[in-house]
């Protein structure tokens, strides 16, 4: 069934505040008004992806990186040229191509191959390399015949296109499911794509043992890997994974998108121990750290507030 049109004043104030025209907008509201233009793209409409598109000239590698990941979820084919572009845009931060690069898999158009493979076998940058890799994957997993053999059982989290599907379910005692898991998860003899794929599965069990397996992967020499690792634990929100997610966070030595992902995992989790290390590193010398430890407060803020969406939704008069 079609669904109504938004306003194009609609999608034009939207993109006002995202691209922040009169300097004035702060993060956190621009946050919003990205959070609404995916609900748009999500409804099919292309008008949200060019205003998303047209604030990539932003210096905010956070928001940047956000928006890259919003039209990664869109479905949208229409979405594939403006990633492309990001992916081969040296100018862009390694964390904004690496999430262009993955939302490419997400969206699991064949035709953007030729490009995830160009930078697979050729990127100096090794998150950008893994990145493809796991791209690459995904794409030729969800368009081959291997997956309609796998029985995936159903998930919270199925309304969410991740880098890699979870692991089918093979072991019937969950205790030993997760035991195998983690010996998969944290074997680098592995395929990426693989151990992602264990990684969702340990998501998806989520028991506080599956947690304990997760956090292993803090160990993994790939920062990728381990930014990955804190954003499961975001989609979990689960507290039994605060001491780490606050460890990884408070190393300043950690990569700079492992830590802005802690952040951003503090934040969904929101329990009493997890607001003053964000309001610590808010002022974080790092630009990402501290802008996604402030959007993370934002979010906490609106939580307590009782409002039904995080998104701002502009009045038009008729």
């Amino acid at each position: 069934m079609a669904t109504e049109a938004a306003d194009q004043r609609v999608i034009d104030e939207l993109e006002r505040v995202l691209v922040n025209k009169d300097g004035k907008s702060e993060l956190p509201f621009r946050y919003r008004a990205l959070f609404s233009l995916n609900h748009l793209s999500q409804k099919g409409d292309k008008r949200a992806i060019d205003a998303i598109y047209n604030a990539f000239g932003d210096e905010s590698e956070l928001l940047k990186h956000e928006m890259a990941y919003v039209l990664g979820q869109s479905g949208l084919e229409y979405a594939i040229d403006p990633l492309t572009k990001i992916v081969e845009d040296p100018g862009q931060q390694v964390m904004v191509r690496h999430e262009a690069a993955e939302a490419l898999g997400a969206l699991g158009f064949t035709k953007s191959l030729p490009v995830l493979e160009k930078y697979y076998k050729n990127d100096p940058l090794a998150p950008i390399r893994e990145t493809c890799e796991l791209a690459i994957a995904r794409i030729q997993w969800k368009n081959g015949l291997d997956k309609n053999n796998e029985k995936i059982s159903p998930s919270v989290y199925d309304n969410i296109v991740d880098p890699a599907p979870p692991m089918p379910d093979t072991v019937k005692d969950v205790n030993k499911e997760i035991e195998k898991l983690k010996l998969e998860l944290v074997d680098q003899s592995l395929p990426l794509f693989h151990r992602y794929r264990a990684m969702f599965r340990l998501r998806n069990i989520g028991t506080k043992e599956a947690i304990a397996a997760l956090v292993e992967g803090f160990e993994d020499p790939s920062a990728l890997f381990r930014h990955e690792i804190a954003f499961v634990f975001g989609q979990m929100v689960d507290p039994h994974s605060v001491p780490a997610l606050i460890e990884v966070l408070e190393n300043t030595q950690e990569v700079d998108m492992v830590r802005h992902e802690a952040a951003e995992a503090l934040g969904g989790i929101a329990t009493e121990e997890c607001l003053p290390v964000l309001e610590k590193y808010s002022k974080d010398s790092v630009p990402v750290v501290a802008e996604s430890c402030a959007v993370a407060l934002d979010m906490i803020k609106h939580e307590q507030s009782g409002e039904l969406e995080y998104a701002y939704i502009p009045k038009v008069s008729s």
